[in-house]
């Protein structure tokens, strides 16, 4: 993703969090899809900003990355600050500890869709508009209810 497609990506999150009458600690931060940025970025919100409870993650990657360090500054995770991944890839999931808990985009279904509209175009029947297939949260151990 782009610099600025990223930068543009948090817009619904931020609204959702309105909408729950919370709000973002800091700026978001955008960088590398790797469990090195989610490490140096974590550093960076744990410094400037002590009271964080909660970091969602774009990718389950980042997660892994965000929970190594929580773990190394003495937070438990999710008792002192919750973490949520993106993507739900099990090679990511399965060797996290704790898993995290991760949104699934349906990803097969969504390689489904681009390929039938894809065949559709090459046929000449293709179609305008906007697709929307459903997502889920898979809950695991980085996220708790809210107290």
């Amino acid at each position: 993703m782009s610099s600025s497609r990223a930068a543009h990506a948090h817009l619904p999150d931020q609204a959702a969090l309105a909408d729950a009458g919370l709000g973002l600690v800091g700026e978001p931060r955008f960088g590398a899809w790797s469990e090195g940025w989610g490490r140096a970025a974590t550093a960076m919100l744990l410094d400037r900003h002590p009271e964080l409870d909660a970091v969602l993650c774009g990718s389950d990657q980042i997660a892994r990355g965000v929970m190594e360090v929580l773990r190394e500054r003495g937070h438990r995770v999710p008792d002192d600050i919750a973490v949520m991944g993106f993507d739900n890839r099990q090679i990511m999931t399965a060797g996290s500890r704790p898993p995290p808990t991760s949104v699934d985009m349906n990803l097969e279904q969504v390689g489904r869709a681009a390929a039938h509209a894809l065949f559709a175009a090459i046929a000449g029947t293709s179609r305008t508009g906007i697709d929307t297939l459903p997502c889920k949260v898979v809950i695991r151990g980085s996220t708790a209810p809210l107290s």
